[in-house]
């Protein structure tokens, strides 16, 4: 497959970036779109910012896929209702606009335990994300369902995380007692597993957190 063009909205988070990365250092992805609230550093031949207001968007150049990992948390958004205005919202918003623009194949980061009839909040909406993209008529819908992320969250100009940080240590002192679905991830290892599945295939695809953990 040659000649991609891709749309990524969430490209300045930790596996936005990853994602990101990946697609630019890829021959066969001529344009890349990032959908941004701000614009980033990062400057590339391939590349175009976009400065998009998520809840009202424009309509998008034309695509061949998407990348969707906008996320935050409840702490930084302030509450379950700005929470939900981003992670269900915003990709779905974005999702719409993409299909309108052409795009046929989507990656999606969502989370482990994602259930719309969870009584958790956080993997309810996650949930409700995924129930929303598999009723759109994408040819190919690629869910990653990460455990817990890793990733240099200093170098976004984000808050390191505690939970994160301990289940990052043991991971590393108990990872061989650990199932691989639980396991802490590093985000490029979730990016790298969408990139290879999106681009292939048909159909929809869920990838669990332990076939996306690096091959022993």
């Amino acid at each position: 497959m040659a000649n991609r063009i891709v749309i990524i909205a969430g490209a300045t988070g930790l596996v936005g970036r990853e994602i990101l990365s990946g697609l630019l250092a890829d021959d066969t992805v001529t344009e890349v779109h990032s959908l941004v609230r701000r614009m980033p550093a990062i400057r590339h031949p391939k590349l175009t910012n976009r400065i998009v207001d998520f809840s009202a968007l424009p309509p998008l150049a034309h695509a061949d896929e998407l990348y969707l990992a906008l996320g935050t948390t409840i702490k930084v958004a302030g509450s379950q209702e700005a929470f939900r205005a981003v992670d269900y919202d915003g990709n779905l918003a974005v999702a719409g606009a993409a299909l309108s623009a052409g795009a046929r194949r989507v990656g999606v980061v969502s989370a482990m335990g994602a259930d719309s009839g969870s009584r958790v909040f956080y993997s309810r909406v996650k949930g409700d994300l995924e129930e929303a993209l598999t009723q759109m008529p994408f040819e190919r819908l690629v869910i990653a369902r990460p455990s817990l992320l890793v990733g240099d969250r200093e170098s976004l100009g984000q808050p390191t995380r505690r939970g994160e940080e301990i289940g990052f240590a043991l991971g590393n002192a108990l990872g061989f007692l650990i199932p691989a679905n639980y396991r802490p991830i590093e985000a490029a290892a979730v990016a790298r597993a969408l990139l290879a599945a999106v681009p292939s295939s048909k159909g929809k695809t869920i990838l669990s957190s332990g076939s996306m953990q690096p091959k022993a």
